[in-house]
């Protein structure tokens, strides 16, 4: 027996599935299935000892290595597999370690699976040949609401927003008195309330980090901005959905723009889907990107009953609408992003919110 995290059994448990079913159904943009699927030829992933393909027959799953002679499993074990791996997971929190069901271990050692989760370096978990004619393997991130989802987005320091303090002038002291203050379920937003309760105001300044900062100005020039009244938002008020955020952003118009660029051509909405789809697929904070995405290709989906949806940029609007549905902004960690309190640099004061993004969990 051997132990795992539940973001590992949930990526063997997705792989399983797909090989099993042949198939994967699409998903819509509320992260529900659609009617559609893909079958599925072949999943190649990495191993420790390299990439291997598996090849979907009628009955069975034909493996190659790399290296070494091709074998087979028949595709109803691995969905007997699958279903155990599900039951094992169920009622553990995310930080549990899970202990292997009886028999699976002795099935992945048949199978040559000595790793839960793929060995990449590229973002990509598997890649996928569909039978279509004329289209390349396609790179897959895996997304389970079952498990454990990795932010989108999560740069550390390098995606800090920097805001000015304007208005007053306030004394050594008091910033200290400020920078102290934990009494609270949200101490970050506590010391901008603090901040503004003595007159003072945050103003946007730019992304602190200049590689994050041209990414952004890529999308748009004032989407650092938008971005950063965002991120204000959801520490001081709560709201964290995208799809919420965006609704506020359009009634407070921080970009000054015109109405009709607002409703009519749905200016806010656009243009956060582009950096979500930039997000989704490779961009990062500490990273230069040229607008040209990398080996990922979309997401496979797992909702909470288990079900895995495919995400693509083949049919990039249902893609685009299910990120900005089933996306939030999310706290970052105080102490390693170095962010939400006020810093003295250059006779100016500034104060740092992180920019987090990540899957909603329902």
């Amino acid at each position: 027996m051997f132990t795992a995290k539940k973001r590992e059994w949930s990526e063997l448990y997705t792989f399983f599935t797909l090989l099993k079913d042949g198939k994967v159904t699409l998903g819509n943009s509320l992260g529900k299935p659609s009617k559609r699927f893909f079958p599925i030829h072949c999943i190649k992933r990495e191993e420790h000892d390299g990439s291997r393909s598996y090849f979907i027959e009628d009955e069975d799953v034909r493996i190659v290595p790399e290296e070494g002679d091709e074998y087979r499993i028949p595709r109803e074990d691995f969905g007997t597999v699958a279903m155990m791996v599900l039951e094992a997971m169920k009622g553990h929190s995310e930080e549990d370690d899970i202990e292997s069901p009886e028999g699976v271990e002795e099935f992945l050692d048949a199978v040559k699976i000595f790793n839960l989760e793929a060995q990449t370096e590229d973002r990509t978990d598997l890649f996928i040949v569909f039978y279509t004619q004329g289209v390349p393997p396609m790179g897959f991130r895996i997304y389970s609401r079952v498990g454990t989802m990795d932010p989108l987005m999560d740069g550390g320091r390098a995606a800090n927003i920097k805001y000015h303090l304007d208005g007053i002038k306030i004394p050594t002291p008091a910033v200290n008195k400020i920078n102290a203050t934990e009494a609270s379920e949200n101490p970050v937003a506590r010391r901008m309330m603090m901040v503004e309760a003595m007159g003072g105001v945050l103003k946007f300044d730019d992304a602190a980090d200049k590689v994050f900062r041209s990414n952004l100005n890529l999308i748009d020039l004032h989407f650092p901005r938008l971005l950063g009244e965002m991120t204000r938002m959801m520490y001081l008020d709560g709201t964290s959905r995208v799809r919420d955020l965006v609704d506020k952003m359009k009634e407070l118009n921080p970009l000054k723009i015109k109405d009709e660029l607002i409703e009519k051509h749905g200016y806010y909405e656009y243009k956060v889907k582009q950096f979500l789809m930039a997000v989704a697929l490779g961009m990062r904070p500490t990273k230069v990107f040229d607008g040209f995405t990398g080996v990922v290709s979309g997401f496979i989906f797992v909702d909470a009953s288990g079900k895995p949806l495919c995400y693509s940029v083949n049919d990039r609007a249902v893609f685009e609408n299910f990120l900005l549905n089933n996306t939030r902004l999310v706290h970052g960690n105080v102490e390693r992003d170095h962010y939400g309190y006020l810093e003295r640099e250059n006779g100016q004061w500034y104060f740092r919110l992180n920019a987090k993004v990540a899957l909603t969990k329902k």
